[in-house]
């Protein structure tokens, strides 16, 4: 139990931060937000507050910002509905109902015979006599159309559509740049909780490739083919991509620097080159201005690592069954909690980056793909038909959901049945 929880907490701040940098770039730009969600499915919590809808709901694997015009949404009023209004100190009408409602307050009622809800914000009514009345709407009012259903009226100068190209991609940005950012916090964090990461050898392993191309305890290794790398796991990264081919690394050994040549040994699915490390000789107490720059340095070592996996994923040289779903995301965030708070930044840190990287591709559906229409946009000057851009982002949708289902059927094989 402790897994799922630890897993939906996780998974709740990262999908928080990346709704918030969308939320707040949207307000920023006078969007009207509808609705601020983590979750999917079902509500099983809401509450208004101002003008947005901020709710939880009930799958807890990803989230949304609903802004008004973004998506087709249509809000309208059919011709000859009986009407209820409530009016503001101006003389506006700021609530319509399209039921009886139960009110103390005076209300004009009347027939509907034309209404402006985007343009002119206005409303006619027509009352028992016949006599028609137009009369202003406020550019917040509600409609009611019973007492479950509401929706806030979204003048053209409000909605996502009506923005510059500029303001729109910038709300769009916002969710992923907003987990980037998170992941440099996290891993300032985590390296001045954890300390400043090097690799001095501790022990070299007899007839193994460092022995043999002359390596020695106490080698400090500071790049690999000319590379700097300044952690455990960057060296594992490069010596598993290298894929058993001769690799240069650069090693200083008191005051000289050195060079050494070697090929590293498969070892079930990693590389080694047979030398030893001691965590309590590879860390020291790190400034807080040496973990800030660790936090960008270790955010744009990761961010490569993942950009040259989905590369190799594309290409073939990584097969599909390799990703890994929900179940094994939640295996490894139950563990990493287990073994304390320090590694729970760490892999924290880690999915707000794979997270914020993977929004950012080009698939529909994806913050990446909005990004290339806003783009076309641009460079068009105009919009993409919104119909045929909801067609694209629902075919991509539909597509995504398919590939969920396969990883995480292998993410069950793997974790159960293996």
């Amino acid at each position: 139990m402790q897994p799922v929880i630890s897993f939906i907490l996780v998974l709740s701040l990262l999908v928080f931060v990346h709704e918030l940098g969308h939320f707040l770039f949207a307000k920023r730009a006078g969007i009207l937000v509808r609705e601020f969600a983590i979750g999917f499915g079902p509500k099983i919590y809401s509450k208004i507050h101002g003008e947005t809808m901020y709710s939880v709901r009930a799958l807890p694997l990803g989230g949304f910002v609903r802004m008004a015009g973004e998506d087709a949404e249509i809000v309208e009023i059919k011709t000859g509905t009986l009407a209820f209004a409530t009016h503001n100190k101006e003389g506006q009408i700021n609530h319509l109902y399209l039921y009886e409602p139960d009110l103390q307050e005076n209300l004009t009622v009347g027939r509907v015979v034309e209404a402006d809800l985007e343009d002119k914000l206005y409303v006619v009514l027509e009352d028992q006599n016949g006599l028609e009345t137009k009369h202003s709407l406020n550019p917040q009012a509600i409609i009611h159309y019973d007492k479950k259903n509401q929706v806030q009226i979204a003048p053209l100068d409000r909605q996502f559509g009506s923005k510059t190209v500029g303001q729109k991609a910038l709300a769009i940005f916002a969710g992923p740049l907003f987990n980037i950012v998170l992941t440099i916090i996290l891993f300032s964090v985590y390296v001045f909780v954890s300390g400043v990461e090097r690799l001095p050898i501790d022990k070299i392993v007899p007839g193994k490739p460092a022995a043999q191309a002359g390596m020695k305890s106490g080698d400090l290794i500071t790049a690999i083919n000319g590379e700097e790398i300044h952690t455990l796991d960057a060296l594992r990264y490069k010596l598993t991509a290298a894929q058993g081919a001769p690799v240069n690394l650069t090693v200083k050994r008191g005051e000289q620097t050195l060079q050494f040549t070697l090929k590293p040994q498969k070892t079930g699915e990693v590389y080694q080159i047979g030398a030893e490390f001691n965590a309590a000789t590879m860390k020291r107490e790190a400034t807080l201005s040496e973990a800030v720059t660790e936090g960008f340095r270790q955010t744009l070592d990761w961010s490569t690592f993942i950009l040259d996996g989905f590369a190799k994923l594309v290409t073939g040289q990584l097969s599909i069954k390799s990703l890994g779903g929900p179940v094994q995301m939640g295996e490894i965030t139950g563990k990493a909690a287990e073994y304390g708070i320090v590694p729970l930044i760490k892999w924290t840190a880690l999915l707000s980056l794979n997270l914020g990287i993977f929004n950012l591709l080009p698939i529909p559906a994806l913050d990446g793909s909005r990004l290339v229409f806003i783009g076309l946009e641009a460079v068009r000057g105009r919009p993409i038909n919104p119909n045929k851009e909801s067609l694209v982002h629902f075919v991509g949708f539909a597509l995504l959901m398919m590939l969920m289902l396969v990883v995480t059927f292998n993410d069950i094989k793997r974790v159960f049945f293996t």
